[in-house]
């Protein structure tokens, strides 16, 4: 998850907080007995795909929806986030949902407790991460709802103060066993990149394109204060689209043109000149990396994850805007983002369901390396110090 505004945050948890009495379903209640009793006795559930959130309004978008119910059945998961202890299924378990709880330590942690539980067969599971993020204005804009191909964990690096910045370094970060900001790092810890399914991606880039997404005038007011920056691409100032590009990961929230171009460069850099940095958020690279080791237990597939994130805020000012009120400014697109959540990944989800038998059982082939930067899942990564 990643918003600007303090304000926006604060009335999304107000909202879900009341949404017991709107909607009128249970939320966080205990699983049903009979669903217990299935666990309890050997069944699993085997979801056809499982959505993937990181808070609460992400959440909510997909709840009281026409197209499907995942609060039929409510499970109980040990270890799951206290702020969000079940995982929301339909009544056939063939579309589940979680909600992990923000950062990298919480994705991870509620990930590894959903593919351990032995509650759930995986093993053919599509899972759609799908969440709001900050984004490059010089790629893309708010409202828009983008795929990556790459995750980029950005902030695994070394960090000088601004104020102690050696006088011949654009930036303060250095990748970790490097000694200059434009080295790749050589202590590699293995979750630096992550490449998913383009075969896949491409499916659901084309369901995701027919839905109409949702935008706003105040959205569209934002979208206009960077059209006369040069710097800036055209798409900063159109309206929403769906865009391929790649993700950036790092807990701590940045704003700023400086920092956002030095996560830009890292991104360059880790993926060998191939990734191209459009969102930034805090959960994706820990959420891939307990995919993948649940993928070398035969618990999950990695072929079949999609990391969609929309556009709710951008990374750096407009001409005669600060970092500051950047921040912590108006985030107008902070609620086209989450409508666009459910508007096109529900489209991905329904694909997916529908073309089952045809398509998604069997699987999609990749046409790319998919994995980690150390080649865990085989193949030879096309980044790395390697390439």
């Amino acid at each position: 998850m990643r918003v600007s505004s303090f304000a926006a945050y604060v009335l999304g948890a107000t909202i879900y907080a009341h949404l017991r009495p709107v909607f009128g379903q249970p939320i966080s209640d205990s699983v049903n007995p009979r669903n217990l009793k299935a666990t309890l006795t050997g069944g699993k559930v085997k979801p056809k795909v499982f959505i993937i959130d990181m808070f609460a309004p992400e959440a909510a978008i997909w709840y009281n929806i026409p197209e499907f119910n995942v609060l039929e059945r409510n499970i109980t998961v040990p270890g799951f986030s206290p702020m969000y202890p079940e995982a929301h299924c339909t009544q056939d378990g063939s579309i589940c949902q979680i909600v992990t709880g923000e950062a990298e330590i919480n994705a991870a942690s509620s990930m590894s407790a959903l593919v351990y539980s032995n509650i759930f067969d995986l093993t053919t599971t599509y899972f759609l991460i799908a969440g709001i993020a900050g984004v490059n204005p010089k790629v893309a804009t708010l409202g828009d709802v983008t795929f990556a191909r790459y995750a980029v964990q950005v902030a695994l690096q070394y960090e000088f103060d601004a104020r102690e910045i050696p006088a011949d370094f654009p930036t303060g970060y250095v990748p970790q066993g490097a000694v200059a900001p434009d080295q790749y790092p050589t202590s590699i810890y293995g979750t630096e990149v992550f490449e998913v399914n383009t075969a896949l991606r491409t499916l659901a880039v084309g369901f995701a394109k027919n839905a109409t997404l949702n935008d706003t005038t105040a959205t569209q007011e934002m979208r206009s204060l960077y059209a006369n920056n040069s710097a800036f691409g055209p798409g900063a100032s159109s309206g929403p689209s769906v865009r391929e590009c790649d993700t950036a990961t790092s807990d701590v929230y940045f704003s700023g043109t400086l920092l956002s171009e030095a996560f830009e460069n890292t991104t360059t850099l880790f993926t060998n000149g191939t990734g191209v940095y459009c969102t930034t958020q805090q959960e994706d690279n820990a959420t891939l990396e307990v995919l993948m080791r649940a993928t070398l237990a035969k618990l999950a597939d990695f072929s079949r994850v999609m990391v969609m994130r929309t556009a709710s805020d951008f990374d750096r000012p407009y001409d005669g805007e600060s970092a500051v009120e950047n921040l912590f400014g108006d985030a107008p697109g902070y609620h086209p983002a989450v409508k666009n959540i459910y508007l096109a990944g529900v489209r991905v989800v329904q694909g997916i369901v529908e073309g089952w038998g045809q398509t998604f059982e069997k699987g999609v082939k990749a046409d790319n390396y998919i994995g980690d930067i150390l080649g865990s899942l085989g193949g030879v990564p096309d980044f790395g110090p390697g390439t």
